[in-house]
């Protein structure tokens, strides 16, 4: 990689990280131009950041990065694990394949949860310079692992473990019904609503059926409200030539070839001083009734003069 062999260490042929290198591995896309250009990011919107099999000897130059979560350092020749308090977001990191002989300078990644540092030259572990954050570590390959209670003093001196070596942590795992019941405690409610048995089908068709006789009532209140607002059919308009019963002003005198229409016979609820509505009656049977009367009329006996 010739962007990183550009950059020489403080020894002689050592080679460091820098920000060509970085946007080179992480930035760019060499077989898509147009590509690269769209998808161009700064360097501080980068969260993981892959530098493995570099030949890369010192760490440094990550200043930049100030989103940075997870970096692979893997396949490098490091030495030292130094210059990462810059990054204190820093959660995984993996430095397998180097050439690190100690543990140090970590304390400053709180939020650290994966380390893999297997396959390098540690010999002695200094458990103090680990992070307590630590969930899941590799020292695999290490001669380290084979000092006399290894594994307990590790698992000991780190209280949020649950994977070491690729073995987990028995003690801090919780079978499935463990994990069920204390659920159930700490969260009661999950336990009622998410079970069938427990009457949660009844209590929703329950539920629906408060919802439906509410939607119902509401209907029929915007129903009734609407038949309020309408008006009342009172005083209908008479048909033409038609005087009101009762009225004893003159009415027009017909025409030669004019046909006369019979007066309204008045009723008994017309004299009321209280006008009610009419009964409508449909144009068919009004006709019809018009027309019997009209026979009538001419077939009666003619008043001698």
């Amino acid at each position: 990689m010739s962007g990183a062999k550009s950059a020489q260490g403080p020894e002689e042929g050592g080679v460091c990280i820098t920000e060509a290198l970085i946007t080179k591995r992480n930035l760019t896309f060499p077989e898509d131009e147009e590509l690269s250009e769209k998808m161009f990011h700064t360097l501080d919107e980068l969260q993981t950041v892959r530098l493995d099999r570099e030949g890369i000897t010192t760490i440094r130059n990550l200043q930049g990065l100030k989103n940075l979560h997870s970096l692979y350092l893997q396949g490098n020749k490091i030495q030292q694990i130094e210059n990462l308090a810059c990054v204190p977001s820093l959660r995984f990191l993996s430095l397998a394949g180097n050439q690190i002989r100690q543990v140090e300078n970590l304390l400053d990644l709180p939020c650290l949860q994966f380390l893999d540092l297997s396959e390098n030259l540690i010999e002695t572990l200094t458990l103090d310079e680990f992070p307590q954050s630590l969930l899941i570590l590799k020292l695999s390959g290490n001669s380290c692992t084979k000092q006399d209670g290894y594994r307990e003093l590790v698992i000991e001196a780190l209280p949020l473990l649950l994977d070491l070596d690729g073995q987990p942590v028995m003690e801090r795992w919780v079978s499935d019904e463990e994990d069920e019941a204390s659920s159930d405690e700490e969260f009661p409610e999950l336990s009622g609503p998410f079970c069938s048995e427990r009457g949660f089908l009844k209590e929703l068709e329950q539920e629906l059926g408060r919802h439906r006789e509410h939607r119902q009532q509401a209907a029929l209140t915007q129903h009734l409200l609407r038949m309020e607002m309408q008006p009342t059919l009172t005083n209908l308009p008479l048909l033409p030539g038609v005087p009101m019963a009762g009225d004893s002003s003159p009415s027009a005198t017909p025409g030669q070839g004019e046909e006369i229409v019979p007066e309204a016979v008045s009723s008994p609820q017309a004299s009321s001083p209280t006008k009610k509505p009419c009964s409508l009656i449909p144009r068919g049977r009004q006709n019809s009734l018009w027309g019997r009367k009209g026979v009538r009329a001419a077939t009666a006996p003619k008043a001698s003069g």
